[in-house]
């Protein structure tokens, strides 16, 4: 294994793991207790979609928009798993452990070290997934930890988190002219729409305007 896949795996597994701090505040400044926070970094762990649960739940939407919500923003990772399947060849219950970690930095670290070999990809995959996993999780409690220490989420200007994470999240993604306008599109229905439906529908309907203009990008 080359020193490279070592490198680009620990320095995103510690960059990428240390994010979590974040969820753990938004998490307990949406109202979730920090077991709950723990749990959502331990069974779910995929930033996105945690912060989606987090968000809608901390707004007062259903248990069934926010495990929508989630889905919808973690269905890439189905496709990671369809790329990834012929590289890694598991089974069992590494295969299992294979689908936990299946993120966007534990592919692209694979997928970026395939022209060396399988072997290096494959490793490359598996040191940052774990790393991730592993740093993710503890900045998560850390971050949980801390944010129940300061009393009322609010007073601190800590309501505000998940709006702010969703929005780092999204900026740099905003790279050509028709992300820019799909973005600007979901934003002004989803203002459209708060007033009107329970917290978490607005989210998923927004998930109409991508769909939209890859529809008529291919028409």
């Amino acid at each position: 294994m080359s020193r490279a896949v070592i490198r680009d795996s620990l320095s995103i597994s510690i960059a990428v793991g240390s994010y979590g701090a974040a969820f753990g505040v938004a998490s307990v400044a949406a109202g979730l207790s920090i077991a709950q926070t723990c749990a959502l970094s331990l069974l779910l762990f995929s930033g996105a979609s945690q912060f989606a649960v987090a968000g809608v739940l901390g707004a007062g939407g259903s248990a069934l928009s926010a495990i929508a919500a989630s889905a919808l923003l973690a269905l890439r990772n189905g496709f990671y798993g369809a790329r990834m399947a012929p590289l890694l060849q598991v089974r069992g219950l590494k295969r299992l452990l294979a689908s936990q970690i299946t993120i966007d930095e534990s592919t692209a670290i694979a997928l970026a070290h395939e022209s060396k070999g399988a072997a290096d990809a494959r490793k490359g995959f598996w040191l940052t997934g774990v790393g991730i996993y592993f740093f993710w999780n503890l900045a998560t409690l850390l971050g949980a930890l801390g944010a129940n220490a300061l009393g009322d989420p609010a007073q601190w200007g800590l309501d505000a988190t998940i709006p702010a994470a969703f929005l780092g999240l999204l900026w740099p993604r905003l790279t050509s002219q028709l992300a820019r306008v799909v973005g600007i599109s979901a934003v002004a229905l989803a203002l459209i729409l708060t007033p009107l439906l329970t917290p978490g529908l607005p989210i998923i309907a927004c998930v109409l305007i991508p769909l939209i203009a890859g529809w008529r990008m291919r028409s």
